[in-house]
């Protein structure tokens, strides 16, 4: 591994953990030349994901990209990082087990609001207003007040 500080390819692990709900590895490790500190995090990717963009073009799936924008939905509210860490996992082992190497992005979309959804229903309001593309104050009442019937809805049936 090479260090991000110095570009040093001499570096040892000094500690290593399960992390992320037992799906990836996290290693501390330390530069043998400068002497810096960093952590890595290595995890095990069943395959390549191409998500299918609506205009059509393909992009290699980014699960960076999926996190940043689920804190982005979930700033300043309740939720444990841990959590959120979580929420990501089984989205991914969700796309990778799906049997498909392309995944319209509308999928991965409906999957985040669908973890969202169960964690906090203010990040699944703030996610859906981008998904969804809300041009007014109308289209909140609308989505909120549908959310609301899918919930009694799912109570009714014991889900």
């Amino acid at each position: 591994m090479r260090c991000p500080f110095c570009g040093s390819e001499n570096t040892s692990v000094k500690d290593s953990r399960s992390a992320e709900d037992d799906t990836a590895v996290r290693r501390r490790r330390v530069c043998e030349s400068c002497g810096a500190r960093f952590t890595t995090f290595e995890r095990v990717q069943l395959r390549e994901i191409i998500v299918v963009k609506r205009d059509g073009k393909r992009s290699l799936f980014d699960r960076e990209k999926l996190q940043r924008s689920i804190l982005i939905a979930l700033r300043k509210r309740p939720v444990d990082r841990d959590r959120i860490d979580q929420m990501v996992s089984g989205i991914v082992r969700k796309l990778e087990s799906g049997g498909e190497n392309e995944v319209p992005s509308s999928e991965v979309g409906e999957l985040v609001m669908e973890a969202l959804k169960r964690v906090d229903p203010v990040g699944y309001v703030r996610y859906a207003s981008v998904y969804r593309d809300f041009k007014d104050p109308s289209d909140f009442a609308q989505f909120i007040e549908k959310a609301a019937l899918d919930d009694e809805d799912d109570d009714a049936a014991g889900k």
